[in-house]
């Protein structure tokens, strides 16, 4: 009995010591967390995209308008070192000529057409800050995964006055990176839909976002070697 359980531990040690040396590396790596700034909406294309807006059938005539505008969630002035005075948000108005299953979608453009937004690494979650009017309205969150499907991710409701900050988990079976070699790299953001309840008043709404960004394991995707992923073979000689 004894013997058995020396020899045990000493299988034990062995596994401990055999480890390789990167191993604590790899698991560093894959536990490395890092905030990203998508968006702080304090200039239009100050990124490289601007925003639009785009809504559903009886969206009613002369709308939706967009634009920037002075201001910050109070929450967030006690952080800023400098630049108070520089503050912007950017703002939606929406109304419809009847209720329903009405929506309307904000999403950044970039030369002129739709531009989706590509995350780095393992996205965890999206962070940013909504102004609300108080409306049964529902906010989601869009993005495509590594294999070109789309997602919603619900953030809620609405129905509060004034700024708030909203968190969305991604769950971890999205696909964020695709086994392929010619898939796509990384996951992206498409934009924002807001939709109305059927029974909710339609005829003036107004929304503002800020400060959108998003918690990731920028490294998670990282491997020994990464840079053997993007061989150039055009210039090879074949056999």
């Amino acid at each position: 009995m004894k013997k058995g359980l020396v020899v045990f531990m000493c299988f034990g040690l062995l596994l401990v010591f055999a480890s390789p040396a990167f191993s604590q590396d790899t698991l560093q790596t894959q536990k490395s967390t890092e905030s990203f700034m998508i968006d702080n909406f304090n200039s239009e294309g100050e990124n490289g995209w601007t925003w639009d807006v785009s809504a559903s059938r009886y969206v009613a005539d002369g709308y939706p308008k967009k634009g920037y505008f002075d201001g910050i969630p109070n929450s967030l002035k006690y952080l800023l070192k400098d630049g108070k005075d520089n503050q912007k948000v950017l703002g939606v108005q929406i109304a419809f000529k009847r209720k329903g299953d009405n929506w309307f979608e904000v999403y950044p453009v970039k030369d002129g057409k739709a531009y989706e937004i590509p995350f780095v690494g393992s996205v965890t979650q999206i962070d940013f800050w909504v102004w609300g009017a108080h409306y049964m309205y529902f906010l989601d969150v869009i993005v495509r995964d590594a294999d070109g499907r789309v997602h919603v991710l619900p953030a809620g409701n609405l129905a509060f006055d004034g700024w708030r900050n909203v968190v969305v988990s991604v769950p971890g079976w999205i696909r964020q990176h695709s086994r392929s070699s010619s898939g796509r790299d990384a996951m992206s953001f498409i934009g924002f839909r807001i939709r109305t309840s059927p029974e909710e008043f339609v005829d003036s709404y107004t929304i503002f976002f800020d400060q959108m960004k998003y918690v990731t394991r920028a490294l998670a995707n990282i491997f020994d070697g990464y840079e053997l992923k993007e061989a150039d073979f055009g210039n090879s000689e074949g056999k």
